[in-house]
């Protein structure tokens, strides 16, 4: 039933932030319904699934984003281009929240609740997220990074090539889905992008600092 852990270990050697994409490759719709899957069971805070995903296959929306988007400059010819939207504090508020405990995750009404309260205090206390809607966003976008992660995961175990971008101007992005009938700027920000694909050319070998760098067993 599950992988093992080579063959999860040699997913994370294969991905890298892939540079150029081979625009005649493209990705099936079984394959890619697979990465978008694990995008939509990804965890998140508190449930509440502050996320919408766009695969943007439009060619002409495509090309509207070049010129706004840097990072993605020469990755918007990859097989399938993905915007990740992430919920603003208006539109989580209450009702959303209660909506998605009592009605998707089913959680009984006295929990509900339970969970309203919790989440006030985390949002007030512990992570301040109502002192700015600015942190509120940010902390919605963290989540969207999350569901991100385990879809370029999804993708390398199954020899797809992605890259993560942040490279562009937020406002102006938001503004041409707004435009576009893609996004209301009053329910959702962009937080990042993805190109998904396959490479056009090998990538150099995978380098990271050493784990006894980054890991401190505290016992």
């Amino acid at each position: 039933m599950f992988a093992d852990k080579q063959t999860v270990l040699d997913a994370f050697h294969f991905r890298h932030a892939c540079k150029r994409y081979d625009p005649d490759k493209k990705i099936s719709r079984e394959d890619f319904d697979f990465i978008l899957e694990t995008a939509r069971l990804s965890p998140s805070s508190f449930g509440l699934e502050p996320w919408r995903f766009l695969v943007i296959q439009n060619p002409e929306l495509r090309r509207a984003l070049a010129p706004l988007a840097w990072g993605a400059a020469e990755k918007l010819d990859c097989s399938h281009f993905m915007i990740l939207l992430a919920r603003t504090a208006d539109a989580t508020r209450a009702g959303y929240r209660h909506r998605m405990w009592s009605e998707v995750h089913a959680i009984a009404a006295d929990v509900v609740e339970q969970r309203e309260a919790k989440f006030s205090h985390f949002a007030e206390h512990d992570f301040r997220l109502n002192e700015t809607p600015r942190a509120f966003n940010d902390w919605t976008a963290k989540q969207s990074y999350i569901a991100l992660a385990n879809m370029m995961t999804a993708a390398a175990l199954i020899g797809i090539d992605s890259t993560a971008v942040e490279g562009f101007d937020q406002a102006a992005v938001d503004q041409l889905l707004a435009d576009n009938g893609l996004l209301d700027p009053a329910e959702h920000r962009t937080a990042l992008m993805a190109a998904f694909g396959y490479r056009a050319a090998e990538p150099r070998a995978k380098t990271r600092r050493a784990a006894a760098e980054v890991v401190q067993w505290v016992e």
